[in-house]
């Protein structure tokens, strides 16, 4: 997987997809399966991100957590900006324990 401003792309087995990041449509975690976050963009393109990738790569999680927002005040995040919000604190709850758990705390 990786990331740049404004694009997500990640390599399956047979298969890499990319999508604009910066230009989301649709973003889903649905509650009962917390382990893969769907986005799609506007032209239609999608791609499914492990959670696990993003909880061991913060970078690539701010870096997707700005795009979703520069999205949202372009008006283009028709769904899923709930989810967003939720993951996000996710994220930041699972960064910080691993923080107090390296540390000792």
């Amino acid at each position: 997987m990786s990331a740049a401003p404004g694009l997500l792309t990640v390599r399956g087995l047979w298969v890499t997809r990319t999508v604009r990041t910066d230009r989301l449509a649709a973003a889903v975690w649905p509650a009962d399966t917390a382990g893969r976050l769907s986005l799609r963009d506007e032209d239609g393109a999608r791609a499914e991100v492990d959670l696990r990738v993003l909880l061991a790569d913060p970078a690539l999680w701010l870096r997707l957590e700005t795009d979703a927002r520069a999205s949202r005040a372009r008006g283009t995040l028709d769904h899923g900006a709930a989810d967003l919000a939720r993951l996000a604190l996710h994220v930041h709850t699972e960064t910080a324990r691993s923080v107090f758990r390296f540390s000792g705390l």
